[in-house]
């Protein structure tokens, strides 16, 4: 991510010491620290919601081209997007069912 080595960590760290002092640094450590987790975090959290929403569109589009084949003689790839939207359909139907 960064090209940061050994000592520009090490300047960088007495730099803060300086401008900072001993009395500050370690809660300016930790505030920075947690700072770069919550962005990770939502990094992270925004990766996993675009290849989620990429993996719904590839889904909706494999059922489009199904439909236009009439659900029959469809290659692997269509069948088993088919598949995994029938299974997920009876899923979300499940709890609704009266007993």
């Amino acid at each position: 991510m960064f090209d940061i080595g050994f000592w520009e960590i090490l300047v960088i760290g007495v730099l803060a010491l300086l401008v900072l002092g001993p009395e500050r640094l370690p809660g300016a450590m930790r505030s920075t620290i947690k700072t770069v987790r919550s962005v990770r975090n939502m990094a992270s959290g925004f990766k996993q919601e675009v290849e989620h929403q990429l993996r719904v569109h590839e889904l909706h589009e494999n059922l489009k081209k199904a439909e236009q084949k009439g659900l029959k003689d469809l290659s692997p790839e269509l069948q088993q997007s088919v598949d995994e939207l029938k299974s997920a359909a009876s899923s979300v139907q499940e709890p609704y069912k009266k007993k």
